[in-house]
């Protein structure tokens, strides 16, 4: 990478998604020069549920005509309880980043995918049918997207596929950085890294920017007080990236 692309040098940006998913927003932002600290909001844990072990059984016996998958991490449930070829059910991906997934474990190509990364999204393009959905979901997810459905005629099966801890307190070097004023945009990819980190919040100096990876994230930055200076288009990694550069872009 050139000198001339490392468009945020200098610049100082915390990542509040959990580990392990936070590394590749974090190394984009250096790739373009950024110092990125790692100031997880959440924390995601695995759920073992006896509903979760029944649903994937049933997927595996074809009994469900869609599955939903909304992050990477629905897709790493299915990879961690079946083999591909379990699942024989059309596949509905919220946006590119879940169908990439998907497609790297299962070799196979989601059935639909919106143009609009969000669930709202995904609920507008769903086509209207009969039988069984299965939608494996965070616990704290709203249900919105299953009321969509029954709208158009399905019968969605919500399970917890992992579950969602808000952070008690940010890491040292996070907290260090906040504390001294260095922080120039906190980047925020869902609506629970924004409880998380505003909960787990200490002293601020300075104002740093605040940027969402999509529309739910950012009204729920509001909701808490904060202003939004920038939101992805497209609602992706990629996208947050660009709209950081847009944030921090020096005034002309």
């Amino acid at each position: 990478m050139t000198a001339s692309s490392k468009t945020l040098a200098g610049r100082t940006v915390l990542v509040t998604r959990p580990r392990p998913e936070a590394d590749e927003l974090a190394t984009l932002l250096r790739r373009r020069g950024a110092r990125a600290i790692l100031a997880p909001g959440i924390e995601l844990a695995p759920v073992r549920s006896a509903a979760l072990t029944r649903a994937l059984g049933e997927l595996s016996g074809d009994a469900f005509a869609w599955v939903t998958l909304t992050s990477p991490r629905t897709v790493q449930v299915l990879a961690e309880r079946l083999s591909p070829r379990d699942v024989r059910a059309r596949v509905a991906a919220v946006g590119e980043g879940t169908a990439e997934a998907f497609r790297r474990w299962s070799r196979r190509e989601a059935d639909l995918v919106p143009k609009t990364f969000t669930t709202a999204g995904l609920a507008r393009v769903f086509p209207r049918g009969d039988g069984r959905v299965l939608m494996p979901r965070a616990d704290v997810a709203p249900e919105g997207l299953e009321a969509a459905l029954e709208r158009k005629g399905w019968r969605p099966i919500r399970v917890d596929a992992y579950r969602t801890r808000l952070a008690r307190r940010l890491p040292a070097d996070a907290r260090s950085a906040l504390q001294g004023g260095e922080v120039d945009a906190v980047t925020f990819t869902s609506a629970s890294t924004v409880r998380g980190f505003v909960g787990a919040l200490g002293t601020v100096k300075g104002s740093p920017k605040v940027v969402c990876i999509g529309p739910v994230t950012a009204r729920e930055a509001r909701e808490h007080g904060l202003r939004v200076h920038a939101v992805a288009s497209p609602h992706t990694i990629d996208g947050l990236v660009a709209a950081v550069e847009r944030a921090l872009r020096p005034r002309v």
